[in-house]
């Protein structure tokens, strides 16, 4: 059979198996289709197609959110958490989903993070800034300018603890806030631009084939070059999956 004869046999389907079928693709794929024809837009746009998309709780998911969610069809919502997130719990907690594959990606505000003298504002200020998606973020100066002391190194993790074990998944990496001027061979990970404007680091990864058992400890320290530092400026750290 011909790849003509084999689409023209999709086409002789009814939409809803059509919607299945495509249902059973991606995101990605399911866009791909809706521009084939008329009869392939309307089955790749319905909600039976992108409800799949969307995580099986996402209903749960939005009634934590602290602004109404409004949506005319799971399509539009499918974007609409992919490019707005949702703030969760009071605004403790940020929410949305991987585009290219629908995964939920969360952030934790720095007001939920453990900081050493976070509250003490000889070190730490906490401020509101109006590009943050959170009420307040914390820095380490009363001055956002002219930063220093962020380009030494330091060490960052990300490890999966379970009770059943005793030892921990993932390791020691060395990240550098700032690109340091006189290093000549960078031995480790630095900052990257995020499509909201925000610097990004990876501070590591972690695989988890255990269920949901377990706790996420995830570490940022330097101790090597303990001087005054300024500039840094914490908005949150994020969970998401690892795309490919």
């Amino acid at each position: 059979m011909s790849e003509e004869n084999e689409i023209s046999g999709l086409w002789d389907l009814p939409e809803c198996c059509t919607s299945y079928i495509i249902s059973f693709t991606s995101p990605k794929d399911a866009c791909i289709a809706s521009a084939v024809s008329m009869g392939f837009k309307s089955a790749a746009e319905s909600d039976t197609v992108w409800e799949g998309f969307l995580p099986p709780d996402y209903q749960d998911i939005i009634a934590r959110s602290v602004s109404p969610v409004l949506y005319s069809s799971k399509k539009e919502l499918y974007f609409h958490l992919c490019d707005s997130p949702l703030l969760l719990d009071d605004g403790k907690l940020s929410f949305r989903l991987s585009k290219p594959s629908g995964k939920k990606c969360y952030m934790l505000c720095a007001r939920e993070l453990n900081i050493i003298w976070g509250d003490t504002p000889m070190y730490w200020n906490w401020r509101t800034l109006t590009e943050s998606r959170f009420a307040e973020h914390i820095s380490c100066s009363k001055s956002f300018r002219n930063s220093y002391g962020l380009e030494s190194r330091s060490k960052a993790s990300v490890k999966l603890v379970q009770q059943s074990i005793s030892d921990v998944e993932g390791g020691n990496n060395t990240v550098y806030l700032e690109r340091p001027t006189h290093v000549q061979d960078i031995d480790g990970r630095m900052p990257e631009e995020r499509r909201d404007m925000w610097m990004e680091i990876e501070l590591g990864e972690y695989f988890n084939d255990e269920g949901d058992e377990g706790d996420i400890q995830m570490q940022l320290l330097e101790t090597e070059i303990l001087g005054w530092k300024r500039g840094l400026i914490i908005e949150g750290i994020e969970l998401r999956p690892k795309e490919g």
